[in-house]
């Protein structure tokens, strides 16, 4: 609980504008009540601030951040994702439930410091080393509790180790032996949840990691239960491969068939989806979660988002190996990279031919609605959730209220945070930038 509050930036961005003498009437619940000039005594002034909704990372596997700065040597030859992966793994066996608390809270805090402040955890290590009692949920959920940040937890069923394989000593501490033992630690963990900062989803991890048959039971019993649901769909070639080779059709292709998608359902990756599939999949609602530094760092490959745009996608953005926690950096990569790909500046557009606004969506609402989180937005209904963003920082010098966005998104990123509120809590950050 927090305590009511009347909340006044210099500038606060609302319908689409940064707009000025605007208060934000905040609940004791931390939602918000009211937007506009209430004419209201103002008890929460930001002088030399603007206000943004807070960041919502759709997709995050916290305990990668103690890879930072650990995978990019490559000895005589390049490597793949998958040389990366092996790295990955022989971090995961490092992994007790204290150290996993000490890297989600360092990369929590990190998120926070720069304007994320809801965080789709896509947790899959379950387990310590040579254990089985599933003892790494409750210390994520506890990073997150003690770091403030907002958690929608996507909690992980893992039970092949490639499409008609048996798990490797690695993945082990990934496993969960059947959807019914899912579901029964699914509920446990729901119940240690705070229902004022966090949620739950249900994922499969992907179509190498869960038979068809268990995705299609997992994904049945998350929409009569009414959560979100997620799944790794296309991020490498030979994953669709195999895929191929074992079902007779790709990955996102066998999901159309077999699963009942709607607007709850989020693919993560798809970079290399054939077009069609994809046509079908945005036609029945669903999210794509996009994570352009992590694609860019694994050599992924690049994502056709001009068709999916063309479809009017629903794209979300996550920071995935969080080797770069920047949410300004995670938009502007997206489009870069498709300025690169299409020889062209301004592809990712909205009606009105403005670049920023559109990123600024895909790195707010889209990702509260891949999450099921009434947050993105500052509107009412929404939890009081915000970025606050300095007008004094080196990097906006020469800002108007115009082009304090692009400013924001194209020239600036962390350094011009100066704080967070959660559900009306409010946080400042301090930089070593």
């Amino acid at each position: 609980m927090s305590d009511a509050q009347i909340i006044e930036a210099d500038f606060t961005w609302v319908d689409g504008a940064m707009a000025s003498g605007v208060q934000i009437e905040v609940d004791d619940s931390g939602r918000i009540v009211a937007v506009g000039e209430l004419k209201k005594p103002t008890t929460h002034r930001l002088q030399g601030r603007a206000l943004t909704p807070g960041f919502v990372n759709a997709h995050s596997h916290a305990f990668q951040r103690g890879l930072r700065g650990k995978t990019e040597r490559f000895g005589a030859s390049s490597g793949t994702f998958w040389s990366w992966r092996e790295e990955m793994y022989s971090l995961v066996q490092t992994l007790d439930a204290d150290r996993i608390y000490e890297l989600s809270l360092l990369a929590f805090r990190e998120m926070l410091a720069a304007g994320i402040t809801c965080v789709g955890e896509f947790h899959y290590v379950r387990h310590a080393p040579g254990c089985g009692d599933f003892s790494l949920d409750e210390a994520v959920v506890r990073a997150a509790s003690d770091s403030g940040i907002r958690l929608a937890l996507l909690l992980v069923y893992y039970n092949t180790g490639g499409i008609g394989q048996p798990l490797d000593a690695a993945q082990k501490q990934f496993a969960t032996s059947s959807p019914s033992e899912y579901w029964k630690q699914f509920d446990r963990v729901a119940a240690m949840l705070d229902s004022s900062t966090q949620t739950i989803g249900a994922v499969a991890h992907s179509i190498r990691a869960a038979t068809m048959a268990d995705i299609a039971e997992l994904h049945a019993e998350s929409r009569a239960r009414g959560v979100v649901f997620h799944i790794h769909v296309e991020e490498q070639r030979r994953e669709i491969e195999d895929c191929v080779e074992l079902y007779g059709q790709p990955p996102m292709s066998i999901l159309l068939d077999r699963l009942e998608i709607d607007e709850r359902f989020t693919a993560v990756h798809c970079t290399h989806t054939d077009p069609l599939d994809m046509e079908l999949f945005i036609g029945r609602g669903a999210n794509v979660c996009l994570c352009p530094v992590t694609e860019a760092n694994l050599g992924d490959g690049v994502a056709d988002v001009p068709g999916m745009l063309a479809d009017d996608a629903h794209i979300c953005i996550g920071t995935d190996s969080n080797s770069r926690l920047c949410m300004a950096e995670e938009l502007r990569m997206l489009e870069y990279v498709q300025r690169l790909t299409e020889e062209r500046r301004g592809v990712i557009l909205d009606e009105a031919g403005a670049c920023g606004m559109r990123l600024l969506g895909f790195g707010t609402e889209a990702g509260a609605r891949s999450l099921g989180v009434a947050a993105g937005a500052i509107t009412p209904g929404c939890w009081a959730d915000f970025a606050v963003v300095d007008l004094e920082s080196q990097a906006l010098v020469g800002w108007t209220p115009e082009t304090l966005l692009d400013a924001f998104l194209f020239g600036a990123g962390r350094e011009a945070i100066a704080g967070v509120c959660v559900g009306g809590q409010w946080m400042e950050t301090v930089h070593g930038d």
